[in-house]
């Protein structure tokens, strides 16, 4: 079996311009979330002549947009990175709105039987590729696929999970191109983003499992999770903290009630010490992000600490995770995913961090409403904690008014007392409550 699925390797093994010509007008095309992009198969994506009203759906590229006419080619993103951003900002790429779990389902809908490229391990003994860092949504996908579409590089590590292989059999062509995958450098972490770390750690206890989201505060986190022991990871996103985690023997899993004794994760970007940690590492599970982020799924996790974070937050509580002074910057992810299922589980909280200020402590980020134009990631009724430097503030059960209060102890110190005159314009404080806590501060004094 070895040598059939040897020469059918080799026999399906060509360049990168003529795979391409095998995708059809109309057609929608698939790549997985970074670092899991074809670099040679995207290059070679405008030599096909025949392409037209085809589509190309990518989240957070690392590498460039195509330069080929929308009639032909429409470039459409899941989650805007570096490389898309601007494009979609002046109009030239679009932007599909989701919830990270639903992204397989929303894609089924948008295209059928659509063409799937993907770097990809190299082939195992079975005539197995592994989707490695980048399963995600893609891995959902395969069964539908009507074309597969490889690029085999030897730098992909194989990793383990369920959907997570191609069989030979199912390819219909495959490129060779050994590149180093894209990296993501630790982020320099701050007074604000170890002080913001610190006190998200403290809420976090032995055996507890935890999900840690993308950005530097949810970094630091783990800087503090190093005395901690026996912790279980269920996280769409794998960080590169994690070997350290593992090395100390912070990580285990052993009293995860899904999944017992394995990391579950869907995608990973980092260093290539964490790629190289990935290979072949049977304790980690690569599953499709329709699974690592069903709600229903995160539901069943007993003491979850869901983390992640955000832009500002409202006096309601609604949180703005993806717009920057009404522009998009990202989208949103799983951070609504997440924030839902971590309410129905057992012991589970729900932690979205965020600086108090930006701009260099100019504007506050504790705002009296989101911003005109801003997203809405996270609403009002799923908010649990929000964690700045100065401190949390526990909204889940409280009014309004509460919810005010609380938010406005951890904003920054010099906007505290404008937010309060804010809040007093909208009704959300009374001047009475304003006046008896002046009181209370004189006769204490």
């Amino acid at each position: 079996m070895i040598k059939l699925y040897e020469k059918m390797y080799e026999k399906k093994k060509t360049t990168a311009q003529k795979a391409v010509q095998l995708v059809e007008p109309r057609e929608g095309i698939i790549f997985p979330i970074m670092p899991g992009e074809p670099p040679e198969l995207l290059k070679a994506l405008p030599s096909n002549e025949t392409l037209s009203g085809n589509t190309l759906y990518r989240m957070l590229p690392s590498f460039p947009t195509v330069d080929i006419s929308p009639t032909k080619l429409k470039q459409v993103s899941i989650f805007l990175s570096g490389m898309d951003r601007k494009g979609f900002n002046q109009g030239n790429i679009d932007l599909l709105p989701n919830h990270f779990s639903d992204i397989p389902a929303l894609l089924k809908r948008r295209t059928n039987r659509p063409v799937i490229m993907a770097t990809v391990s190299p082939m195992d003994e079975d005539g197995n590729f592994s989707l490695g860092t980048s399963p995600s949504y893609v891995a959902s996908l395969i069964e539908d696929a009507k074309t597969i579409i490889l690029e085999v590089n030897k730098h992909m590590p194989r990793t383990f999970g369920e959907k997570n292989t191609i069989h030979i059999s199912e390819v219909a062509a495959l490129v060779e191109h050994d590149f180093e995958l894209p990296t993501l450098p630790s982020p320099t972490l701050s007074e604000k983003d170890l002080a913001i770390g610190k006190i998200i750690a403290e809420t976090v206890k032995d055996g507890d499992t935890v999900q840690i989201g993308f950005g530097s505060m949810p970094n630091a986190v783990m800087d503090y999770l190093m005395d901690k022991r026996n912790l279980g990871v269920h996280s769409e996103m794998l960080p590169d903290k994690i070997v350290e985690l593992y090395e100390k023997g912070v990580v285990n899993n052993k009293y995860k009630t899904t999944y017992p004794t394995k990391t579950v994760s869907t995608f990973a970007i980092g260093s290539k010490r964490l790629y190289e940690f990935m290979d072949n590492n049977r304790d980690i599970l690569m599953l499709p992000c329709d699974m690592t982020n069903d709600i229903r799924e995160i539901a069943k996790i007993d003491n979850l600490k869901a983390i992640n974070s955000t832009v500002e937050v409202d006096f309601l509580g609604q949180c703005n995770s993806e717009t920057v002074r009404g522009l998009y910057y990202s989208s949103t992810g799983g951070q609504a995913d997440f924030t839902k299922g971590v309410r129905l589980a057992k012991n589970g909280c729900g932690i979205i961090c965020l600086y108090s200020t930006a701009k260099n402590d100019s504007i506050s980020t504790i705002v009296p409403e989101l911003a005109l134009g801003s997203a809405v990631s996270t609403s009002k009724n799923d908010i649990d904690t929000i964690v700045t430097e100065y401190g949390k503030a526990e909204l889940i059960g409280k009014t309004i008014q509460e919810r005010v209060e609380a938010l406005i102890e951890v904003a920054h110190p010099k906007f505290r007392e404008e937010l309060r005159q804010k809040a007093i314009e909208k009704h959300f404080i009374t001047e009475e409550v304003e006046n008896q806590e002046e009181t209370m501060v004189t006769m204490e004094g």
